[in-house]
């Protein structure tokens, strides 16, 4: 959980900074640049969640030479993936740009500062492979050190970018581009010093052979389809925002923060089910996968239960703090009861996501992401579009508290009754 909200806390910190410029134009242009960045960056974040399940599953049956191969795997399609989004990225900026039409005056602050971000794809996506490995093994102090770095850094770079020099969006850009180089260096030195006598010859010679990318690659393209189908509602969040003025825009960029750091908090839970259960399943012990999913569920509700405490004793002050803009701060106070509905809705969709990538079954996640947006997410925003920023609102709310409700079955069909492992084992 640590390690998690963290990112958020980078997030808010870039959005405090940017809301008390003397234009909302710089905030609304990372909204927008970042919620294009999520489909080139986090759209990849199978990187993280299918190498985590592989390795869970190899060290619970004592196999930990096969989860550092794992990683090496993960680590070479992670820079395989950021050549070509350097290659590609003119066209794809073009497309992207294209789907979510800024407005005229967002689009060359949001252009540039993707641009400048995008140099860091290589170091993302290998950092992305390294905390999955490390999460798979339950290793959560590493990735905590490695994220935490990270964001200070982050941060302090804001300050002297934006404040300093008067880079603006652009330096909130370049800030993260350094931060994440430094994150991604102090991540291979932590696999270093964690396995100092691993056979790294051995796993060197046996990284070119096509076919043992076969597991990985299956289970990362369910995981590419259900990411890519959670962005797509982000990003339509943010477009459909941007379409009723910039005022709301900027004023949804501060609440998704928000959402955000819930959303990253909850997640530690998540994270910790990766962990137990896909190594419960690798040794076979279906009475401590059950222990792990209930335990984790229980303090994710409670936590889920907090974070909306929280939300509603801020409901005043943190508008006040995140943004001057006087007209943004009351437009988020007009919609923060759709904020405090957010933890619980969406807090059994992040539980169930980590077991089922601790167990590495990744379809059921894809098919009821994509049903949660079809059947949920587009039919009620178009049936309460005339409400406004109110409707999009709904109809985001309700799409999340889908997504668990549609994950469940698929969880009771496989582990809640008295059947067997399924051969999921091994």
């Amino acid at each position: 959980m640590l390690s998690n909200i963290s990112i958020p806390l980078l997030g808010l910190a870039d959005a405090a900074i940017l809301g008390h410029l003397d234009s909302p134009l710089y905030l609304g242009a990372v909204a927008i640049g970042g919620a294009l960045l999520a489909f080139l960056y986090w759209g990849f974040g199978f990187l993280r969640m299918g190498t985590t399940g592989l390795v869970a599953r190899a060290v619970g049956a004592g196999r930990e030479q096969e989860a550092l191969l794992v990683l090496a795997r993960s680590a070479v399609l992670a820079l395989v993936i950021a050549a070509m989004l350097l290659t590609l990225h003119p066209l794809l900026l073009a497309a992207g740009f294209a789907l979510m039409a800024p407005a005229s005056d967002i689009l060359p602050l949001a252009d540039s500062y993707v641009r400048i971000r995008l140099y860091s794809a290589p170091a993302v996506l290998v950092t992305y492979a390294v905390v999955g490995w490390c999460i798979g093994r339950q290793d959560t102090r590493r990735p905590l050190l490695i994220v935490i770095s990270t964001n200070v850094l982050n941060i302090l770079l804001d300050l002297f970018f934006i404040l300093g020099l008067g880079l603006n969006s652009d330096g909130a850009a370049l800030a993260t581009v350094i931060a994440e180089y430094s994150g991604c260096a102090l991540a291979l030195w932590q696999v270093w010093l964690a396995l100092p006598e691993a056979r790294w010859r051995e796993i060197a010679r046996q990284l070119w052979r096509p076919a043992d990318y076969h597991e990985l690659l299956r289970s990362n393209w369910h995981l590419f389809v259900r990411t890519i189908c959670l962005l797509a509602g982000f990003a339509f969040f943010t477009a459909a925002g941007d379409k009723l003025g910039s005022t709301v825009l900027a004023a949804n960029a501060l609440m998704l923060q928000l959402l955000m750091f819930c959303a990253h908090a909850l997640d530690g839970f998540a994270f910790a089910a990766e962990g137990l259960t896909g190594q419960r399943l690798g040794g076979g012990d279906r009475a401590g996968f059950q222990a792990a999913v209930k335990r984790c569920a229980l303090w994710c509700g409670v936590t889920a239960v907090l974070l909306t405490l929280l939300l509603w004793l801020g409901g005043y002050f943190l508008p006040q703090w995140l943004t001057a803009l006087e007209m943004v701060r009351e437009t988020m106070r007009a919609h923060w009861p759709w904020l405090l509905l957010m933890p619980l809705a969406a807090g059994p969709s992040y539980l169930l996501d980590g077991v089922f990538i601790g167990a590495a079954e990744t379809r059921p996640m894809m098919v009821t992401m994509l049903v949660s947006a079809v059947l949920v997410y587009l039919p009620v925003w178009y049936l309460s579009r005339d409400w406004g920023n109110h409707g999009l609102w709904l109809a985001f709310v309700l799409f999340n508290a889908a997504r668990g409700a549609t994950l469940y079955p698929a969880y009771r069909r496989r582990w809640g009754g008295k059947q067997s492992l399924r051969g999921i084992t091994g």
